[in-house]
Order: C-alpha cells, then structure tokens, then sequence
C-alpha cells in the first residue's frame, strides 16, 4: 500500500526572516526575487517584522544597494520577547 506523506514548506515570511538573519542580510530585490513578490510586498513584510518585534537594521551594501538584516539583539532576546521598561530619564521624571 502506498502512503502519501504531505510534507509542509516554509512559509515564505520564514524565509525572508533566514535571509535577513544572514550577516549580510538581505535586499529588497533579493527578497523579491526569493519570493515572488513585487517590491510594495517586500518592504509591507519589513513593517510587518517591525511590528511583530523584530529590530531591523538598513544598512548600505555600496552606493546603488541597501541591505536589511535583523540585529544581534533580536537573537538574543527573541521576537516574543516583552519589549524593554521604559527609563525615568525616557519619561521625563529623572531627577
């Protein structure tokens, strides 16, 4: 008897999110062309990572290029982290 094992595939998000984790993280174009998705798209899934708690980094590859990677600090703590208390300097109440 033949079994059909159904296998799932990364989402897609979950790639953009190993690409951006790379030391040279990733471009638009180069998460474009990974995914399939037009450029709206791309830069719409980096909000979307901003907003789920990942910290991005823009940086600039050479002149014509920039590059987004997410940070050393979102490894350490994590995108279901809590996010950090805010200081008594930040709200005015320092002394």
């Amino acid at each position: 008897m033949t079994r059909n094992v159904t296998t799932s595939r990364p989402s897609k998000i979950a790639h953009v999110i190993k690409m951006l984790s790379r030391a040279k993280g990733a471009t638009l174009e180069e998460i474009g062309t990974a995914t399939g998705w037009q450029p709206h798209s791309c830069r719409a899934a980096l909000t979307g990572l901003r907003k789920k708690g990942h910290i991005l980094v823009r940086e600039a590859r050479n002149a014509e290029e920039t590059a987004y990677r997410i940070t050393a600090a979102e490894a350490a703590t994590g995108p279901d982290a809590p996010p950090p208390e805010p200081s008594a300097a930040a709200e005015g109440t320092a002394s």
